[in-house]
């Protein structure tokens, strides 16, 4: 996957020239606040597609074990979209897997039962995910226990590689991995082959989840 994903594609819209000859000057000689202000959030973006892209060439190891792998996908009837959705091979299983970019002098930990970054409670986003989860369940017509949400976290280090966290309404956990733990932990999932149901998920996948338009 290369780095055009919708982050990359945020950082490139807020980068466009804004406004009319003399607010393209104003920011040519840096003297324009809102364009400085645009840059620093474009640079947060940048981050986040370097993140994805290279959760996305993680995953190339296993598609050759028989891992259906989709990127940016769009969630039905929401604005929100999928870094990443897995296919099993065995064909009986759903991963919605998001990629975060979080500080790297911070350790991401559980504390009474929340994802902190730091000191920073980063739990709504667990939630966010195991809701995407569920969401994935309804529309491909799928038991909630057959998707599984899990949360990958660059440069912050993980507390113990991976959490087990948990979300209201989510019945199960929400795995946060650092990307070290990421494909061994899949690959550690059921085991088993079946390419003619792994293709029919697929395709159902990929039916119901289409491309992200940014």
């Amino acid at each position: 996957m290369s780095a055009n994903n919708s982050a990359a594609r945020e950082a490139a819209r807020l980068r466009a020239p804004q406004g009319g000859l003399w607010r393209r000057v104003l920011a040519w000689l840096g003297l324009d606040v809102g364009a400085r202000r645009r840059e620093a959030v474009a640079a947060r973006w940048d981050l986040g597609a370097a993140a994805e892209a290279r959760t996305a060439d993680m995953l190339t190891a296993i598609e050759a074990a028989g891992w259906v792998v989709l990127h940016d996908r769009a969630l039905p009837r929401s604005r929100a979209n999928l870094d990443h959705v897995l296919v099993s091979p065995c064909g009986t299983a759903v991963v919605v897997l998001d990629t975060k970019r979080w500080h790297a002098q911070r350790q991401t930990v559980l504390l009474r039962g929340r994802v902190h970054c730091g000191r920073e409670d980063r739990h709504r986003q667990i939630e966010a995910v195991a809701r995407y989860a569920a969401r994935v369940a309804e529309a491909v017509g799928l038991p909630a226990g057959s998707v599984w949400p899990l949360l990958v976290v660059h440069g912050s280090p993980v507390a113990g590689g991976r959490l087990e966290a948990r979300a209201p309404g989510w019945d199960g956990p929400v795995w946060v991995l650092d990307p070290q733990h990421l494909v061994p932990t899949l690959a550690a999932a059921p085991a088993g082959r079946d390419p003619r149901r792994a293709g029919v998920l697929a395709a159902r996948v990929a039916e119901v989840l289409p491309p992200y338009p940014g």
